[in-house]
């Protein structure tokens, strides 16, 4: 018997220009940024589905990664892919501005 030279099908991944790689800058647990955390969750559940990862970076620990983006104020969020970086500050508390400040396509 022959083997068959077709390759196995892997299911679809996500191409880079659907996935949202967000981060966001956060100083220690206070009221702006765990607001800020949970309105960026609510957004990314509602808007993206899964098509999306959030690395929160706390700059009262890791200080050092604040000069990479440019970070000048607390809370913000920057969005890495897809390109270009996008920024946000303040706690996402205004869904709709969110949604337009990061081009954001909301699933239908």
């Amino acid at each position: 018997m022959k083997k068959s030279s077709r390759r196995k099908r892997h299911p679809a991944r996500t191409h880079r220009k659907d996935f949202y790689r967000l981060r966001l800058y956060i100083a220690g647990q206070t009221p702006n940024s765990v607001a800020a955390i949970a309105n960026l969750k609510k957004i990314c559940e509602d808007q993206l589905r899964g098509k999306y990862r959030i690395e929160v970076v706390d700059l009262l620990e890791k200080p050092q990664l604040a000069k990479g983006d440019q970070i000048i104020a607390i809370p913000t969020l920057v969005r890495r892919l897809p390109p270009p970086v996008k920024k946000i500050i303040g706690n996402l508390s205004k869904t709709e501005s969110v949604i337009v400040g990061l081009d954001l396509q909301p699933l239908r």
